[in-house]
């Protein structure tokens, strides 16, 4: 059995996910492609990760490969949660988020649910709609008791149908559209992918895997049904239906996987210093948490254990560290909160990252070493 340290593991991550070095050649598309998605709750964070993995790049060019080549999509990806997604993955991830299981609708029969996805995909075909829009769509091709105030919101109720959203989503009858001013919009992925349909969900979710593998292994069964949300056991069995295809490799003493014949790893230990923006997938999809988030990170960078609600230092491939920006205009104020001494040529090193922020952001940064008084993200 091929033995591994943590340290080679990093090397290994770092090297795959862009981080040891741009990804030669890629595009923001590709990105997103070997990431798995990229987390877009907060989207100037996923212009970040994108463009700190090229060469070059900055959110302008994120934005035009989502809005105007439309080689990225806004949509859900794992955990359910808002990703930037590569267009052509679409088929894919569609299908295997369809083969995740789900809790059965409470406020809509099936009949009523397949009804107000019917709606939806029809409604969005050709159309850019905001929520308030989309619902006098939805109830104007199903009927009244769609519009009907049911599920509990924030600050009022709503409306029936919106229990379907997430099974819509997942189904591949809408996506996330440019915002009109401060409102969300939604839209048909087949806009951006025409004649677009769900992979197999079997087929999809074994391809999920592989990719997972490759720029996250070596991994467990849980540490995947964490990543997607999903039950150990539908894992386990996924893990089962590909056994043939993986190879068993002790990690610092504990048994993971990945690919077969993948084994590989860097001989350098991992080096420099990364700063990784909300969401980053190297802090939220790399396991074990405890290894990722070593001493008192996990206390200072994960929030109730939760990874990704702070930007993160990087050092060496484990988080050291937190992070935050201002911006006013052009300026972009960076204050780093490091969890040990920066040496001079780690400071050298942090600021070549803040510089790069700056670029990606198109803004003129400035660095400040001291603590991060903000409070992690929602």
């Amino acid at each position: 059995m091929r033995r591994l340290t943590f340290a080679q593991v990093c090397a290994r991550r770092l090297a795959r996910q862009g981080l040891a070095g741009p990804l030669p050649g890629a595009a923001p598309a590709d990105v997103a492609a070997r990431l798995g998605g990229v987390h877009a709750q907060v989207l100037s964070a996923a212009e970040l990760a994108v463009g700190l993995r090229l060469d070059g790049a900055t959110r302008v060019d994120v934005r035009k490969a989502l809005w105007t080549e439309r080689s990225l999509v806004k949509t859900r990806g794992p955990r359910f949660t808002v990703h930037l997604l590569a267009t052509a993955d679409l088929p894919i991830w569609t299908g295997a988020l369809s083969a995740l299981p789900v809790r059965p609708l409470e406020l809509l029969t099936e009949e009523q649910a397949e009804q107000v996805i019917a709606a939806i995909a029809d409604a969005l075909r050709d159309a850019e709609l905001t929520t308030d829009e989309l619902t006098e769509a939805v109830v104007a091709r199903t009927g009244p008791w769609a519009g009907e105030p049911a599920m509990a919101a924030f600050q009022g109720w709503w409306p029936r149908w919106v229990e379907a959203m997430s099974l819509a989503t997942r189904r591949g009858a809408l996506c996330f559209g440019p915002n009109r001013g401060r409102l969300v919009t939604y839209t048909s992925p087949a806009r951006w992918l025409p004649g677009f349909r769900p992979a197999d969900g079997r087929t999809a979710a074994a391809e999920v895997l592989r990719r997972y593998l490759y720029a996250y292994g070596p991994a467990t069964p849980g540490q995947v049904a964490q990543w997607l949300a999903a039950p150990k056991r539908w894992t386990t069995e996924l893990f089962d239906s590909l056994a043939d295809e993986l190879e068993q490799v002790d990690v610092a003493g504990s048994p993971a996987w990945v690919l077969a014949g993948d084994t590989d790893a860097p001989d350098d230990p991992p080096r420099g210093v990364r700063l990784l923006p909300y969401f980053d997938a190297y802090p939220v999809n790399c396991f074990p948490r405890a290894d990722v988030f070593p001493g008192r990170a996990a206390i200072r960078a994960l929030a109730g254990g939760q990874a990704g609600n702070y930007p993160v230092l990087l050092v060496d491939g484990v988080v050291a560290g937190v992070w935050h920006q201002r911006r006013s205009g052009r300026r972009i104020d960076v204050t780093v909160e490091s969890l040990a001494e920066l040496t001079g040529p780690r400071l050298r090193e942090l600021d070549e990252q803040v510089q790069r922020i700056g670029e990606v952001l198109e803004g003129t940064p400035r660095l400040t070493l001291g603590e991060v008084t903000v409070g992690p993200h929602a």
